[in-house]
């Protein structure tokens, strides 16, 4: 499945996969966008994101972890 920076919920489900140790609330935007952009499946153009969409996949991440 190809993510793209509008499938919010599907890569915070990819996100809390990959690195449930990650300590979602103190993560910066720039490491998000990072951990996003590496996710095997992400093949949107990297810099179409916006501080809205990080701390929506932000959001949904803390979501899918409780």
């Amino acid at each position: 499945m190809a993510l793209k920076w509008v499938d919010i919920y599907d890569i915070a489900i990819e996100l809390e996969d990959a690195h449930p140790q990650v300590d979602i609330m103190r993560i910066s935007f720039t490491d998000l966008w990072q951990k996003v952009i590496d996710l095997e499946g992400f093949q949107d153009e990297p810099n179409n994101s916006s501080e809205k969409i990080l701390e929506a996949i932000q959001a949904a991440w803390l979501d899918e972890r409780d």
